[in-house]
């Protein structure tokens, strides 16, 4: 882990303006993500974050679950600037330890570009995907 970086689970702590700012305009998932949807989802779910030495959030996560059975691990984000120093990894080791201690049965992601980091920390493709459905509730 770099040690000039801090993870932490403090929802206190999250940057809304920066995270809304990274997700709405430079996440091809969240893409035009309203402030108060953004805000919303943070309020509804567990949050991480990587704080830099001068105490500038550099990245973010957040999971829904029930904390018993199932997460969804999404909205995930490290800035531009600070990639390539490890912090994705610190992020997403700090997640699964933060996780762990619930016993979940199973945690989902979806992502079109970062497959070998997570990886690295057990995700694979689902062993049947026709099991898998989704439905489009909005655009």
């Amino acid at each position: 882990m770099p040690s000039s970086y801090t993870f932490s689970n403090d929802t206190a702590r999250i940057d809304r303006d920066r995270v809304h700012s990274w997700l709405s305009e430079q996440s091809y998932w969240a893409n035009g993500r309203a402030r108060e949807v953004q805000d919303a989802a943070i309020d509804g779910s567990r949050n991480y974050g990587v704080w830099d030495s001068s105490g500038m959030q550099v990245a973010y996560a957040r999971v829904v679950t029930d904390a018993v059975t199932f997460a969804w691990l999404c909205d995930v984000f490290v800035d531009e600037e600070a990639r390539g120093n490890g912090i994705g990894k610190m992020l997403v080791e700090g997640v699964i330890s933060d996780l762990q201690p619930l016993g979940l049965t199973r945690m989902l992601l979806a992502t079109a570009d970062a497959h070998g980091l997570y990886a690295q920390y057990g995700f694979a493709p689902s062993d049947d995907p026709t099991r898998y459905m989704i439905k489009q509730m909005r655009p």
